[in-house]
């Protein structure tokens, strides 16, 4: 990349075009997409021999292997619930807040719920999770296969998942459930006195640990209820392809959704870049590492824009058209130096994306356990932007409640010493073939 300094009239040309003020609503765009960037959109299979000679923009750099279709499907799948799920939290966000996602881990979560499930729960989970029309085995070994190429080993990128079933000791699970997400899924799988007070400290070791200190407690208490916790947690770490100059980094005026704006660290750069524009914004692709098969994406509105132009058409159709549009082209990028983390309970998002039964007692998880129900689906996320990369991670735990049990009626007593009603009916029909009001029997 040119990283030498732009002089004269072309850095004052440059930085009109690209070093336009990033309002607050910049980092919305960011986190609305990073980890979808990270991990939906590296499924292109060209040799770099080719890539090198070619423009073809789906990926920075090619996967190390063919992706077989049920990946694919699955890739799609997680993308498209992860537009859906953003679109439903954004509904109950403050315009003045961040939010930071990671899609693809609460697919995992949900995905290891969902061989629990059976019957219309099942149905309705398959639907939320956009996973219809692909068998239980499909999706599992995708998972599976999905996980290794993620997690293949580059320079300069670290890219880690990690799942875990924590059980309620004197409880019993079906055998295929548990075996199933410990071959596909790789979980771990512990059983655990919940009634112990350390308990909830020892599965938030566990996320702390896999998210390398980013994250400490994704279960706060464990309810008398609650016998089962079904937890991922996905940790990012990738150093810029071309780091961020610090001497570059001054303190310019950050625009807020208010009108306001506040003065905070922005990072420069010069070089080529795989870049995106149209009538409503500029998006620029952002890679890691030297093989570049991870990037960081942003999507800028224009002055005559805004956010909310941007996510009325932020759907899996628009995100993988935009994903071809990108060309490699010289230019100045000012970005704001950022860290933040994010948390949300997404039971209400799921219930209405469809999945409200699983969270009643009409809920159907027969494949994991008798009488269960989703109690919380918790979600916390972290991320932080420098000159040197990023770094990010989340964590998402599916708690799982026994229902109530219903309760045997007793042995009734009916003694007819008084004035009563009666009726003939036809049980076949319903209809009510005779009635009579018996206020003396003779």
């Amino acid at each position: 990349m040119n990283r030498q300094k732009l002089s004269g009239v072309k850095e004052t040309f440059l930085q009109r075009r690209y070093g336009v003020s990033l309002g607050r609503r910049y980092v919305l765009a960011a986190a609305s997409v990073v980890l979808l960037g990270v991990l939906g959109c590296s499924q292109v299979n060209n040799s770099s021999s080719a890539l090198a000679q070619s423009d073809i923009p789906q990926s920075e750099y090619p996967l190390p292997k063919k992706i077989a279709n049920n990946d694919t499907k699955l890739v799609n799948a997680n993308n498209k619930f992860g537009f859906k799920l953003f679109s439903e939290i954004l509904k109950n966000n403050s315009s003045e807040n961040n939010i930071f996602i990671s899609p693809s881990s609460v697919a995992i979560a949900l995905a290891m719920t969902y061989n629990g499930a059976s019957g219309t729960t099942q149905q309705a989970m398959a639907k939320t999770l956009e996973l219809q029309g692909m068998s239980l085995p499909e999706i599992n070994s995708a998972y599976a296969s999905l996980k290794e190429l993620l997690e293949k080993p580059s320079e300069k990128v670290q890219l880690t998942i990690a799942n875990s079933l924590w059980a309620r000791k004197d409880v019993s699970f079906q055998p295929d459930f548990l075996k199933t997400t410990q071959n596909f899924y790789k979980a771990q799988v512990t059983n655990l006195d919940f009634q112990d007070v350390t308990a909830p400290n020892t599965i938030n070791n566990w996320v702390k640990e896999k998210t390398n200190g980013k994250i400490n407690k994704i279960v706060a208490t464990i309810k008398p209820d609650e016998v089962l916790f079904l937890i991922n947690a996905i940790y990012f770490k990738g150093k810029w392809s071309d780091e961020f100059d610090k001497t570059q980094t001054a303190e310019h005026p950050f625009h807020l959704i208010s009108g306001k704006q506040k003065q905070h660290p922005m990072m420069s750069q010069t070089g080529d870049y795989r870049y995106y524009e149209n009538e409503q914004f500029q998006a620029v692709s952002l890679p890691y590492g030297l093989d570049r098969k991870i990037s960081f994406y942003i999507f800028l509105p224009k002055q005559n824009s805004n956010l909310n132009v941007l996510y009325q058409n932020l759907s899996l159709e628009n995100w993988e058209k935009w994903m071809t549009q990108f060309r490699k082209q010289e230019g100045f990028i000012r970005l704001p130096r950022f860290k933040t983390d994010y948390d949300v309970t997404l039971n209400d998002a799921l219930k209405a994306l469809g999945m409200e039964e699983a969270f009643s007692d009409k809920a159907n998880f027969s494949n994991m356990g008798q009488n269960l129900t989703i109690s919380q689906v918790k979600h916390k996320t972290f991320v932080e932007v420098n000159e040197e990369g990023t770094e990010a991670a989340a964590a998402t735990s599916v708690g799982i409640q026994a229902t109530s049990l219903r309760q045997q009626p007793e042995p009734f007593r009916m003694i007819v010493d008084r004035p009563f009603f009666c009726a003939i009916r036809d049980n076949q029909t319903g209809s009510i073939l005779f009635m009579g009001s018996i206020l003396e029997p003779k």
